[in-house]
């Protein structure tokens, strides 16, 4: 079923990444105290079924999203880790709530309301950039219209964000300059999302998809081989998918392990093990 996932989702235009550490204690040639890596790519906001998959490599090197995402050919919604430039043939979306944070971090305490602050200024211009993400989604606007809003009413923000931007001077070395580095860093990346409607304005559909791994990291602390941590990106994967069908998980577990999915099985035999597939919904469905 994991591989099957994997092939719908190399097929689909729009996706999103994250990833996050991982302790595997037997790994050849390395120290138990090295880091490893848990990847985290699901499918993005057009309107086609949820895939989410967990999938674990050594080290944090870009080439490992390359080799995943091989044959992927579209937008990319992740945050400012360079290592996701390995991936080929994709359109990078950068992630505006991780702007926001940046600038969110670089405001002095005591600051909040000093509106002549330069980081004051940067949240502004994010917090309304986010008020009109907001108002599209409570209006239920196709993508289509979504695109044509964001031309419309963000594009001017951008515009005067950007001569704002050019215009800062912050002291080196100071979080200021910190969130100025982060920004400038990924700018060809921060207006993708212009482009087409069914592109992510965040990454934070990837990091809630992600926080169940790293939630249970603090009780289980880490993996025993290199097959252990496989196993666990494959049921995660899984169990994330039926959560995000809405289906009682067990259920769905339970279901899978009755029909004993196995590669000698066709594409439309798989598809009926899909969490969306309506003999799955009519049993598994909470």
């Amino acid at each position: 079923m994991y591989d099957y996932f994997h092939r719908l989702m190399l097929k689909r235009q729009f996706l999103m990444a994250d990833e996050t550490t991982v302790q595997v204690l037997n790994e050849p040639e390395r120290r138990a105290q090295s880091k490893s890596y848990m990847w985290l790519y699901r499918t993005g906001e057009d309107e086609l079924n949820t895939i989410i998959l967990y999938g674990y490599t050594p080290t944090r090197a870009g080439v490992n999203a390359g080799e995943f995402l091989q044959g992927f050919k579209g937008y990319l919604e992740c945050d400012g880790y360079q290592g996701y430039n390995k991936v080929p043939d994709i359109k990078r979306c950068a992630c505006w709530a991780h702007v926001r944070r940046y600038f969110i971090d670089a405001v002095p305490k005591g600051k909040e309301y000093v509106y002549s602050n330069p980081a004051v200024q940067g949240v502004q211009f994010c917090n309304k950039l986010f008020q009109y993400e907001d108002s599209y989604k409570k209006k239920g606007y196709s993508y289509e219209k979504r695109k044509e809003m964001r031309l419309q009413q963000e594009k001017p923000v951008l515009d005067a964000f950007w001569s704002w931007f050019d215009s800062l001077r912050p002291v080196r070395n100071t979080r200021l300059d910190k969130a100025v580095t982060y920004v400038q860093n990924r700018r060809e990346y921060l207006e993708t999302y212009l482009e087409d409607g069914r592109c992510s304005f965040t990454n934070n559909l990837s990091e809630n998809a992600i926080r169940p791994f790293t939630v249970g990291r603090k009780n289980w602390l880490f993996s025993d081989s290199v097959e252990g941590a496989t196993a666990s990106a494959t049921v995660y994967s899984i169990v994330e998918m039926a959560k995000a069908h809405n289906l009682n998980i067990y259920r769905y577990l339970v279901y899978l392990l009755e029909h004993r999915p196995s590669a000698k099985m066709c594409d439309e035999e798989l598809e009926a093990l899909a969490p969306w597939s309506q003999a799955v919904r009519e049993i598994c469905l909470n």
